[in-house]
């Protein structure tokens, strides 16, 4: 569940948890509702030498809230090869910026739930979404 991830991001992770940003809080009030089926997301979740900003282990989903700088050129290409990696480990990462999630909450929520939907083949891949408009 965590790829080896160390102790370090253990902590980084907490101290995350505990000062989320304004779309992460508003995010997590949704999915730590149970409303998908049972599926647990955790918040802040070391994987690897990365901390995924949501992850449901059972649907093999990272969620990620991107900020303004993401879309910074060296921010976005470091992205990028994340999700490669993240990828490579059977994972999916769907990514929306913090404007969705605070103005458009009803279409994220969408978004994860028909992905939810989807069901998991134990070779799958994994896929990188940007959901960027």
């Amino acid at each position: 569940m965590f790829y080896g991830a160390q102790p370090i991001l253990f902590e980084f992770a907490k101290y995350n948890r505990i000062h989320p940003t304004e779309a992460e809080e508003y995010l997590w009030k949704y999915l730590s509702k149970g409303m998908f089926e049972g599926l647990r997301f955790r918040r802040q979740h070391p994987i690897k030498y990365f901390i995924a900003d949501f992850y449901c282990h059972k649907a093999r989903l990272i969620i990620e809230v991107d900020g303004g700088y993401h879309n910074e050129p060296e921010q976005y290409q470091y992205d990028r090869s994340r999700d490669e990696e993240l990828i490579d480990l059977g994972l999916t990462i769907l990514h929306f910026t913090n404007e969705q999630i605070l103005y458009d909450i009803g279409t994220v929520i969408g978004l994860i739930n028909a992905r939810l939907q989807q069901p998991l083949n134990p070779s799958f891949r994994g896929q990188g979404v940007r959901t960027l408009p």
